[in-house]
């Protein structure tokens, strides 16, 4: 049966424009309706979080009292993740093992900017002046366009909206065109918590006529995007119009440094979460294995092994551990990347054909470009479940390779040399650095990158902060009166 969805404006739920088609990944099927905001769309979704921000129900709130609506949405998130997980998983193909695990914990990063909303302080100057008394205030910047890609959205945009209502902030959430049930579901959840109308508005729509006009917008003051670079570099030069700041989190080309010491099980299991989790479609994607020559060959053996047993089928199967990638596009970008690799010498270990089987479906692939080091694979993001190899024979050469990147989002490193693994996390260039580990992500940590990969974080208190304008307030304790200005002494 197909289901309808509409933008949330002002408290109210609105038709768009016009209506777009929503496709079921895993059978390329269409199965919803969606709004398509536009313009007047957009800027009424503005209008609304503006007059929120100003209005005496929100501005007049208490950081507490902040504080207890998130909670309130944080405890309605977790009595709705089924249904949000089956929305996500029907709309962009995630696993459903997987959205229902994620959504649960994306409550806790509500409940974590719950309790942080009446901690954001401000600080007492010891000003050099013996008549005066200076702080500073914290205040929120404004009105927040976040733009959210369809992957992890629920998550992507947890760390964009906890943090800017915490800091009382309105938001105007663009969800992406591709996948955007979950969070247009996501605004009926919102509307039971008990917030005033317009401090969250979720819209949908395409790029010119919906992202390009709210991310320009004169009345936006900071625009959160997580996305690909070329995105990003037109939503930079859209918030020039606006003056408005950014934050940017966008992909990432991550290295999976192994070492000869390592624990290679706990390292084999690592990577295939890292790659081939989420079909691959994570800007954290583990997709460069940089692997010691002494173990390559046996680490790749016990790789290929578990990358072609991972179950693969339908989505909302509860045994299926990779579903189909959620665009068409994408299969052909891998299918084109993979072959321009093979071209330039990579070989195939297992995988690189799209599978024969009804929907956007692509199998673990891993290739090994150790004597291929300018193949496209090596430097171009997948966005899905393809794994590049190079080899490694010293640790000052494995830094190298690891470096080797426009982007510096994400990394992991696999040794049981506390020295080594200290020196790797100094040389390597990138926001994150796992140690035995992979993928871990806590609301308490913040989490962005540098080059390609954006700039900001998003997680911890820094991304509250980031959500306000600092104010600088002089008083003079002095009852002396001002001398005048125009006699000199």
């Amino acid at each position: 049966m197909m289901q309808t969805f509409q933008n949330y404006i002002g408290g109210q739920f609105l038709d768009g424009a016009a209506w777009f088609d929503s496709i079921d990944p895993a059978t390329n099927t269409v199965w919803a309706r969606m709004p398509e905001a536009r313009r007047d769309d957009v800027n009424a979704a503005v209008a609304a979080a503006k007059a929120a921000f100003w209005s005496e129900d929100w501005a007049g709130m208490t950081a507490s009292g902040r504080g207890k609506l998130l909670l309130k949405l944080a405890d309605l998130i977790s009595e709705n993740a089924l249904r949000l997980a089956e929305l996500e998983t029907r709309d962009t193909g995630k696993i459903i093992r997987e959205t229902s695990a994620q959504i649960s914990y994306v409550a806790e990063y509500y409940r974590y900017y719950a309790g942080l909303a009446d901690k954001i302080e401000g600080a007492h100057l010891p000003i050099d002046k013996p008549d005066m008394e200076v702080w500073l205030r914290r205040e929120p910047v404004g009105v927040v366009a976040a733009v959210v890609p369809w992957n992890s959205q629920l998550f992507l945009s947890a760390v964009k909206i906890g943090p800017a209502l915490a800091a009382g902030c309105t938001v105007v959430v663009k969800a992406s065109e591709d996948g955007p049930a979950p969070m247009l579901e996501f605004a009926r959840i919102f509307d039971q918590a008990g917030f005033p109308a317009g401090v969250l508005n979720v819209i949908t729509g395409f790029g010119p006529e919906c992202g390009a006009v709210l991310t320009s917008h004169a009345d936006v003051d900071h625009v959160a995007f997580t996305g690909g670079p070329e995105t990003a570099r037109h939503i930079v030069r859209n918030s020039a119009e606006n003056l408005a700041s950014t934050s940017l989190e966008l992909g990432g080309k991550s290295p999976f440094i192994v070492f000869e010491d390592a624990d290679i099980e706990s390292a084999v299991n690592a990577q295939v979460s890292g790659i081939f989790a989420a079909t691959g479609q994570s800007c954290v994607a583990g997709s460069r294995l940089i692997i010691s020559n002494q173990i390559k060959d046996a680490f790749l053996d016990r790789l290929k092994e578990k990358a072609e047993a991972v179950v693969i089928g339908a989505p909302d199967d509860m045994k299926t551990e990779m579903g189909p990638l959620c665009t068409v596009a994408q299969v052909r970008t891998a299918s084109d990347l993979i072959a321009a690799s093979t071209a330039a010498g990579a070989k195939v270990i297992t995988g690189g054909l799209p599978m024969e089987r009804e929907g956007n479906y692509f199998p673990p692939t891993i290739i090994d470009c150790s004597h291929a080091p300018g193949a496209p694979c090596l430097t171009n993001e997948f966005f899905g479940p393809v794994l590049s190899v190079r080899g490694f024979d010293t640790e000052a050469e494995a830094l190298e390779i690891a470096n080797n990147t426009a982007f510096g989002l994400a990394s992991g490193v696999f040794t049981k040399d506390l020295t080594r693994a200290h020196r790797m996390i100094r040389g390597i260039h990138a926001g994150i650095v796992w140690v035995n580990t992979y993928r871990a992500v806590s609301p308490i940590a913040p989490f962005g990158g540098h080059g390609l990969s954006g700039h900001g974080r998003e997680g911890g208190i820094q991304a509250a902060l980031d959500y306000t304008k600092v104010k600088a307030v002089w008083l003079r304790t002095s009852d002396d009166p001002l001398p005048d200005p125009f006699i000199m002494r």
